[in-house]
């Protein structure tokens, strides 16, 4: 990951000043330590702290088109730049690096907005046209890397992350009772919104138009459940997944520096990380970590995996003392509140692998979210069965199965029954499969002040609107669609991903 940061001013010419964006930028220290940059002119600045990836000894940032008409910062990866690179070179675009960020630049000079549909990458970037005075502010099709802004005083600032744009000076943060509310509901502020006032992120697969002041947000891609009937046989839908997952794998491999993987011992890094080994990677070098108490630690699964692959294999056991004392830190780089400590382990786990001078690790996160492997996706095919014959005594012991996993999970079926009856009956809203989490989790904000949050209403569509042609989904495909954009980026990626 990089850090990017910059300031526009949206209606007159007046020059950024040199001291903020450098402290922008130094508060990204920690994103991007291998190098940084900073670029000014009459009405924008912009700053990189980069973490090289791909052609260390070049890309530096911000970086410009051949007539510096076009500049940019990018935080990312573009996995297919170079078949975008030949396609642009035949168009007539000249390079002077091997980076993928300078794919970035030609591609916006060659297809504007719409290049962002072309990339097969996580990104978040900033890109400044001189000659037309706009602004672009675009973030990747699931929100895997963030990027944040405030309005001051006709101004637009940006950054990674929100400790960046604390350094400019005329901004005061202060909670946002309302992002808070969503915090004690959904997990995570819903995007825009954040936990401070004032400050916003760009919704993933959107970007941002700044010019004459005019602030315009825009969808590019949105993701589908439409049912395809031609989709074709069970082995030759298995078959395509596969050439996929070796595909998304093998093209996270590009890189000019050492790429790892997590082996948490499950199913999705195991996967990962094989087919990294069986697309060439060598010497992979995997990493995993232990817990103190037996009943979470699975450290015998990942040394035999481990085992298995054949890998330099490294591993670092979590205290519950550790857990406590690197709260903060895992607070101060969450920068919202989280509901549960699991963020912390993944915090010492990048700590470690940091330490063995690795920069890039894959993960398997996502998995779950593809491919339905979440317990909330049983329970709404449970609750849904159940509902057909509500007074059944025996359709809710089947919630006594979901989580083998979790002590005493069974032992208490009148329980079960009474906390999963709630809304039983409401089988035809398209947010069935969330509405028991939403309205259970939404009790925590009875430890609030009365001041202390807003009121939130029960109309979810406002909140999660249901892209064109949703009606025509499964119950699943319309799951699987909410735990995306009101779990995976909001709070997932969020606080265990970049």
């Amino acid at each position: 990951m990089c850090g990017i940061a910059g300031v526009l001013n949206m209606r007159e010419p007046k020059s950024v000043s040199l001291d903020t964006l450098a402290q922008m930028v130094g508060a990204l220290h920690h994103r991007g330590p291998d190098e940084s940059g900073i670029y000014r002119d009459a009405y924008v600045g912009l700053a990189s702290a980069r973490l090289s990836i791909v052609d260390v000894d070049q890309g530096h940032q911000p970086l410009s088109n051949e007539d510096g008409s076009v500049w940019t910062v990018f935080n990312g990866e573009i996995f297919n730049y170079p078949s975008l690179r030949r396609e642009l070179e035949s168009a007539g675009h000249h390079f002077a690096t091997n980076c993928d960020t300078e794919v970035v630049v030609h591609a916006f000079e060659q297809w504007g907005p719409d290049c962002f549909v072309r990339f097969n990458g996580q990104f978040a970037v900033a890109l400044w046209d001189s000659l037309n005075l706009e602004l672009l502010l675009a973030r990747d099709r699931m929100g895997i890397r963030p990027l944040f802004y405030s309005i001051i005083q006709e101004c637009l600032v940006f950054a990674s992350e929100i400790k960046a744009l604390r350094q400019e000076p005329d901004l005061g943060l202060e909670i946002d009772r309302q992002g808070l509310a969503e915090v004690f509901s959904f997990w995570a502020p819903i995007p825009p919104r954040t936990a401070f006032t004032n400050v916003l992120q760009i919704l993933p697969a959107h970007y941002l138009r700044v010019k004459d002041g005019q602030i315009d947000s825009k969808r590019y891609w949105e993701v589908d459940f439409t049912e395809d009937p031609a989709v074709g046989t069970q082995d030759e839908v298995l078959e395509s997944f596969q050439e996929l997952l070796q595909d998304a794998t093998k093209i996270r491999l590009q890189s000019d520096v050492p790429v790892g993987a997590y082996l948490s011992g499950g199913i999705d890094s195991s996967i990962t990380a094989t087919l990294a080994m069986c697309s060439g990677a060598e010497h992979l070098h995997t990493f995993s970590i232990g817990f103190e108490e037996a009943r979470y630690d699975e450290s015998d699964h990942q040394a035999r995996m481990a085992a298995w692959l054949g890998t330099e294999h490294h591993q670092v056991t979590c205290t519950n003392r550790d857990i406590g004392e690197a709260f903060p830190d895992v607070i101060r780089h969450t920068e919202v509140p989280i509901l549960r400590t699991a963020p912390v382990p993944l915090f010492l786990l990048s700590r470690h692998v940091n330490a063995h001078r690795h920069k890039v690790v894959l993960t398997g996160e996502g998995a779950d979210e593809v491919l339905a492997g979440y317990g909330i996706f049983k329970e709404m095919q449970v609750r849904r069965f159940w509902a057909k014959n509500p007074e059944s005594a025996f359709r809710p012991m089947l919630l006594q199965r979901l989580y083998p996993d979790i002590p005493r999970m069974g032992e208490a079926p009148a329980f079960l029954t009474a906390f999963y009856r709630r809304g039983l009956a409401e089988t035809g809203s398209p947010y069935y499969s969330h509405l028991i989490r939403w309205e259970n989790t939404g009790r925590l904000r009875r430890l609030l002040s009365e001041d202390g949050a807003d009121r939130l209403s029960d109309e979810y569509g406002q909140r999660f609107p249901l892209p064109k042609g949703s009606d025509r989904w499964s119950a699943l495909g319309l799951a699987q669609y909410l735990e995306m954009v009101a779990f995976l980026s909001p709070y997932l990626l969020s606080s265990q991903g970049d």
